[in-house]
């Protein structure tokens, strides 16, 4: 294999160009942007840069958030002081570092857009805005809004969720969470560098209709959107069904982060997965057991054994978690409460903010630290909200083997 063609410069396709020229392949990443800033994300957690520590520790700015508040309506709030902190970057400044890293271990970096893919009896070719390139192996990481139709995940509008906000001049020291009637989905308040990133993230409602809420909450709040600048953006956020009937990889190509429908589909987390993917992507390529033909089959396998069973049971859960309602609350307004009443609540909502804590085993957790009549209602919880996964994700679904 002499040359891989890296589709998209953003955390997937830049960490997965840094590890395949570091490899000493000949890698070119494409992509028209470059670094560029998005309303949601730049939250990286505690499972991110504990396996990946040069998130942590580098000279770009970054905020260290240690304090969480969660709220939903007519409950009030509940606050979390994090043991293990979120880091928060602006999107622009994450992308940099992730694509000045790629370039110091080699990587050639194209600012351009490819217009076009061919697949050729040995490689691709290549249409791009500035002429014709040609690759042996092809590394998708266009983002949500995959242009290419022939590689990375297809999806229909239910297997999306949109997300928009408002950099705001101001700052504060900790996370807001805000759960709304009848949303699946959130409002979020992040302390960036310099700024707030006000925003919302739903699903199964058009933009227009998030974007009065969050003005709605904005207002309630004394957010001032006067000298605010607007954003917005497609996440994935694939069914359950669709989980299991994933593309992503195929003969020649393996699709990353977005491009893949890596997303976390309660939180919106996709930096971790973004990241992760891009490793694991290079991995496979990387390893001259296995063939050109079973390197897509490889990759599905490394990514169901990773997260993606735990991504599809998420899908299953997220309806649920933002929509369901038992004893005359929402799931939101009694996790809420759970959480000002229960210290086992609020370590579990811990683990999750870090990303440690899967939702496999979210139900053999509970299980093990319920005790005591104060907490009887939590069991009634469990059983309402969290089924049994064996029951709902056998183990051998999950991406296509």
């Amino acid at each position: 294999m002499k040359t891989v063609a890296v589709l998209g410069g953003g955390p997937a396709g830049a960490f997965a160009a840094e590890r395949l020229a570091e490899a000493g392949l000949k890698t070119v990443l494409f992509d028209e942007k470059l670094a560029w800033e998005k309303p949601c994300g730049g939250g990286i957690t505690y499972k991110a840069y504990s396996e990946y520590p040069f998130l942590l520790d580098n000279p770009f700015p970054k905020k260290i958030v240690r304090q969480t508040v969660i709220g939903a309506p007519k409950t009030g709030e509940a606050a979390m002081n994090l043991s293990k902190p979120v880091l928060i970057y602006s999107r622009f400044e994450l992308n940099k570092m992730l694509l000045e890293r790629a370039e110091r271990a080699g990587a050639a970096i194209e600012k351009t857009r490819v217009m076009g893919i061919e697949r050729l009896d040995r490689g691709w070719r290549l249409k791009t805005r500035h002429g014709v390139a040609e690759a042996d192996y092809c590394i998708v990481a266009t983002g949500a809004r995959n242009p290419l139709r022939e590689v990375g995940t297809e999806w229909s509008a239910a297997d999306t969720m949109s997300a928009l906000g408002y950099y705001v001049p101001a700052s504060q020291e900790r996370i807001d969470i805000q759960f709304l009637p009848r949303l699946e989905g959130y409002i979020w308040v992040l302390p960036r560098c310099g700024h707030l990133s006000v925003g919302i993230c739903g699903k199964g409602e058009p933009a227009q209709k998030l974007r009065a809420r969050l003005e709605a909450y904005m207002d309630e709040r004394s957010i001032d959107r006067k000298n605010a600048t607007f954003y917005s953006h497609m996440l994935p956020s694939l069914e359950t069904r669709n989980w299991r009937s994933n593309r992503v990889s195929g003969n020649g190509w393996m699709a990353i982060g977005d491009a893949a429908g890596m997303c976390d589909p309660i939180t919106g987390e996709g930096i971790y997965y973004a990241i992760r993917s891009g490793d694991l992507a290079s991995r496979v390529l990387l390893n001259d057991a296995h063939g050109i033909l079973e390197k897509a089959s490889a990759y599905r396998a490394m990514l169901s054994r990773e997260f993606t069973r735990d991504l599809e049971f998420a899908a299953m859960l997220a309806k649920r978690v933002f929509l369901g309602h038992f004893c005359f609350r929402t799931v939101p307004q009694r996790m809420v409460m759970f959480m000002q009443r229960s210290q086992r609540f609020r370590d579990l909502m811990q683990d999750l903010f870090a990303g440690t804590q899967s939702y496999l085993d979210l139900r053999a957790r509970l299980l093990r630290s319920l005790g005591g009549r104060r907490e009887k209602l939590m069991q009634f919880f469990l059983d309402r909200v969290i089924p049994e996964n064996d029951r709902v994700i056998p183990e051998n679904s999950g991406v296509l083997l």
